[in-house]
């Protein structure tokens, strides 16, 4: 008897496997929109297709008269590049940090627990904390990516790198490695892909924050456009806005993985997690 947990898709089932959700509920939308502007044309919640794509014209290849920039563009910019510096500050951050706890026992009863506490902070709970110690600028902003997501990044790679097997630590140390060496050429090369599976996962709340605060106190964003035009229940511009982030967030993981398999092949040769 074959059981359903030994059946395991082939590439071409897995793409169609993976495609029908999105054309199901691509089809729910349309059919759903087409009912709700049969019965109310101006209805704005579920706009058509057409409305949506006039709507990403306008915003992705006309010039705004007042600011001077196409929104779409100037939009991506702006949130790519404050995402862009929290991941890079967060994944620097979270290397030296995880490396130290997770080689260095003293260390790790030391900054553990103030680590763990940091945790479990709501980051928009101090949202405000940080406009009125940091600004309203860019500054802010950048710090709550990093608060949001650099303790969670933390405690995973320090875990990783505390469950190298004692026997490989045991070997260097007789073959007369220094507590250095050890880090460099033992744990370092073990944590660089457990480090990257962090930073996916992590890119979800790290786009959660960037939206929160670009909302509250910005003039340029992806999320500040999404909060501005919402106060005209626009949702033809709201919904290709929220589509385009998540298609962002999909290259974002697609090519934080590229980059895992291509320079740390070992870690997903079969049966190595």
């Amino acid at each position: 008897m074959r059981r359903l947990v030994n059946i395991r898709p082939g590439p071409g089932s897995r793409v169609f496997l993976g495609a029908a959700p999105l054309a199901l509920a691509a089809l729910a939308y349309l059919v759903a929109s087409a009912a709700r502007h049969a019965e109310n044309p101006s209805d704005k919640l579920l706009p058509p297709l057409s409305a949506m794509g006039a709507a990403w014209r306008r915003m992705a290849m006309e010039v705004d008269p007042i600011t001077g920039a196409v929104p779409l563009v100037a939009d991506t910019l702006a949130s790519l590049a404050r995402l862009g510096l929290g991941l890079g500050i967060s994944t620097g951050a979270t290397l030296v940090l995880g490396l130290v706890l997770g080689l260095l026992p003293i260390v790790r009863a030391t900054l553990g627990p103030m680590v763990a506490a940091i945790a479990v902070i709501p980051p928009i709970a101090v949202l405000p904390v940080l406009f009125i110690a940091l600004g309203l600028g860019e500054t802010s902003k950048v710090a709550l990516i990093v608060l949001g997501i650099t303790p969670f990044m933390v405690r995973d790679l320090a875990s990783q790198v505390s469950a190298i097997p004692e026997e490989q630590r045991v070997k260097a140390q007789t073959l007369g490695a220094s507590t250095w060496q050890i880090a460099l050429r033992l744990a370092l090369p073990q944590a660089m892909p457990k480090l990257l599976k962090g930073l996916r996962l992590s890119l979800g709340p790290a786009w959660v924050f960037l939206i929160a605060a670009e909302a509250i106190a910005s003039d340029v964003g992806l999320g500040y456009r999404i909060f501005l035009v919402r106060r005209y229940l626009a949702m033809d511009v709201i919904l290709p806005y929220v589509a385009w982030i998540s298609l962002l967030a999909v290259m974002m993981d697609v090519t934080l993985a590229w980059i895992s398999r291509r320079f740390f092949p070992w870690d997903h040769a079969k049966g190595a997690e």
